[in-house]
């Protein structure tokens, strides 16, 4: 056995220092070759340590409360079983210091996304049955979070039109503290592109899954820039190499080593690294059902299951194969409760071996009790926590920062852009050109009040769809961004109002136009005036109704569901199906609060108002005043004045429930509710 055990140590220890001896083909096969610090973490050393954690998971509120009423469920009764409960992690504890990067392992539903997101506070659906977080000495808060640590979630949420400099220049503009100068914020973002090797695709779009841009990799790079711009002290990775290809994935880890060594704390979840990602590790954290399996340095994890019984085989992958060895196979009931026997008596042997260690970690040698992975450099004493110490920008600057940013991002988008446009456009002549060809013959007053109708109802119905899906689109990043403290809900508010104003006004602008022209309606540029300002409000109403449907409701589907019944309620009750005095008392008061009643009625008042109006039946001409006519529609019961302030107050009140949705309602996106 001992013989056998030196070999592995050799064998281990063999293909580390063949490291050394693959420098050229490092140099020729990998982007990453250059171990150049651009920047460094400059202030105090941290530490992460978690004591004594155990942190129980409601199975239960991690299924949303849509989906529990469409499987006939009560969600509040849902919550309260106690079956929907179980332990997501167990007595844990650990001590990271700066200089180190600290892998968490193991297989699906060990308990690396309960650990993260007790440790970043985003403990939803769980708690924290004991233990503590503590950082740099001090229990963890929000503050001292926000302070300090830096989380890269999984997925990537970025604007994609925008150029990767130009996403992290928004940023600096919001994240960096206004002492700084513009050129100092130029120099971070330059910094940060040159430390995560971004400068070949610095002015490339970020792109998506529909827009092309930068690779994977890059858009990962991106991500860990955004959170590396503030130069934070403790770095954590949700997951960071999912769905990168083996080679990208070795790269970014890479860096992430890197980044450690220039005295910074690393933290990332994994699932099953290849074994050149394994030896970059300073740290491992092997997990299976919540409990530690081991924690200690990866060039040790060898030694330690072997000196228990269990060598790693000769070529193998030690990640893979002690993953394996640790997971829980559920083919059977018998399989299950074996390998879930196994693991408990692992979890056992290794507390019972890292008992008396005041960072929990197993060291191959007792005279390696005291000492870490990483000296951090003496030469590093300037405090310089640019994140929070110093005063960050205010509402101001942040509100002129997202209003260039979301003005940037929707003009670069130019296939939608010019899509909706040549909708509007195509709307417009479609109805333009039915109704055309009438100046010797008056229309009908019929046909003019079913034109009138429709240049009112039709185009904000177009509008819905698209004003939902982009929120939804954005809907996770604003979630994060929010989380992260980079900006309040009110400046965002107002940039999203005012930024999405040049293309509802251009929108409105090559609808309206065309059709009031082509059909002949009455061409006396003052009615003109009155007859566009009322259909800009109108689809502006639109607009702010589809944002507060957005904000309230989780899903696409729910939003555009909501949107359309409201809107359809709005149509039918609009004076035009029935009139307005035959509505009974609920779809009266519905048709109170209808923007489309009160734009058709607009509309007709300025069409009809003040105008004789001529018909012929038969043989017999008659002559009626317009003002008749409308008001036998009862849609002459509010001057014209009042209409458009109506419609005013209207939209102020989408657009409050719009502010007080971001306010108090969490901007997730699907994946998290």
């Amino acid at each position: 056995m001992a013989e056998k055990t030196n070999e592995e140590n050799q064998l281990w220890n063999g293909t580390i220092l063949q490291d050394a001896s693959q420098g050229l083909q490092d140099s020729l096969f990998s982007s990453e070759s250059d171990n150049s610090l651009y920047f460094t973490y400059s202030g105090q050393s941290n530490t992460l340590e978690v004591r004594d954690l155990t942190y129980q998971v409601d199975i239960a509120s991690q299924v949303p409360w849509f989906e529990q009423l469409a499987q006939f469920k009560i969600p509040w009764r849902a919550h309260s079983s106690q079956d929907a409960c179980e332990l997501g992690i167990r007595n844990l504890s650990f001590k990271v210091r700066s200089g180190q990067m600290l892998a968490i392992i193991g297989s699906a539903g060990c308990g690396r996304a309960s650990l993260l997101d007790v440790i970043t506070g985003r403990d939803h659906g769980g708690k924290m049955k004991s233990g503590q977080i503590w950082i740099n000495g001090q229990p963890s808060t929000p503050q001292l979070m926000r302070k300090y640590v830096a989380h890269v979630r999984q997925h990537d949420q970025l604007l994609p039109n925008l150029t990767v400099r130009e996403t992290l220049a928004f940023i600096a503009q919001i994240r960096l503290p206004r002492t700084f100068s513009q050129a100092q914020r130029d120099k971070r973002v330059e910094d940060v592109i040159a430390e995560l090797r971004l400068r070949q695709c610095a002015n490339t779009r970020v792109g998506n899954t529909y827009i092309r841009g930068v690779s994977g990799g890059e858009r990962r790079r991106v991500s860990i820039g955004v959170q590396l711009l503030w130069n934070p002290g403790i770095l954590i990775l949700d997951e960071p190499t999912s769905g990168l290809d083996s080679f990208t994935a070795h790269n970014l880890v890479k860096t992430l080593s890197r980044l450690a060594k220039g005295n910074r704390l690393v933290l990332i979840s994994l699932h099953q690294p290849r074994s050149d990602i394994f030896k970059l590790f300073d740290l491992v954290l092997l997990m299976t059902s919540g409990t530690p399996i081991y924690l200690g340095e990866a060039q040790h994890m060898v030694q330690y299951f072997t000196s228990i019984g269990h060598p790693c085989p000769r070529y193998s992958n030690p990640a893979d194969f002690y993953v394996d060895l640790t997971s829980i196979d559920r083919h059977s009931k018998e399989q299950e409760v074996a390998t879930m026997k196994k693991a408990q008596s692992l979890a056992a042997l290794f507390l019972e071996k890292v008992q008396g260690f005041d960072d929990f970690l197993w060291k191959a040698e007792a005279k390696e009790l005291n000492t870490g992975t990483y000296t951090v450099s003496q030469t590093l004493t300037q405090n310089t926590d640019y994140g929070t110490a110093a005063e960050l920008p205010g509402m101001i600057q942040q509100f002129s920062t997202l209003f260039r940013r979301q003005i940037s991002n929707d003009f670069r988008d130019l296939p939608t852009l010019l899509i909706h446009g040549a909708e509007a456009c195509l709307m417009s002549l479609i109805i333009g050109f039915l109704y055309y060809g009438h100046e010797a013959q008056q229309l009908s007053f019929m046909d003019t009040a079913a034109l009138l109708f429709m240049i009112g109802a039709l185009i904000p119905f177009n509008v819905i769809l698209d004003v939902v899906s982009k929120c939804h689109s954005e809907r996770s990043m604003l979630y994060y961004e929010l989380e992260d403290g980079l900006y309040t809900a009110g400046p965002y508010f107002f940039a999203k109002i005012l930024g999405e104003l040049p293309e509802h006004c251009a929108y409105v602008i090559i609808y309206a136009m065309p059709i009031y022209w082509l059909t002949n309606l009455r061409p006396v540029p003052e009615l003109f005036l009155l007859h566009f300002m009322l259909v800009w409000l109108v689809v502006f109403c639109c607009r702010a109704m589809a944002l507060v449907a957005s904000a309230m409701l989780p899903t696409f589907h729910m939003s555009s569901f909501f949107c359309n019944a409201l809107y359809n309620s709005f149509y039918l009750t609009a004076g035009f199906m029935i009139n307005l005095d035959n509505l009974w008392i609920v779809p009266a008061w519905i048709s109170k609060l209808s923007f489309l009643r009160w734009c058709f009625s607009g509309l007709m008042q300025i069409q009809f108002n003040g105008y004789l109006y001529t018909s012929q039946v038969g043989n017999i001409t008659y002559s009626v005043l317009g003002d008749t006519m409308v008001s036998a529609m009862d849609l002459n019961s509010h001057p014209l004045y009042a209409i458009y302030l109506i419609v005013i107050g209207i939209s102020y009140g989408f657009l409050f429930l719009y502010y007080l949705s971001l306010k108090f309602i969490k901007q997730k996106s699907i994946q998290d509710w």
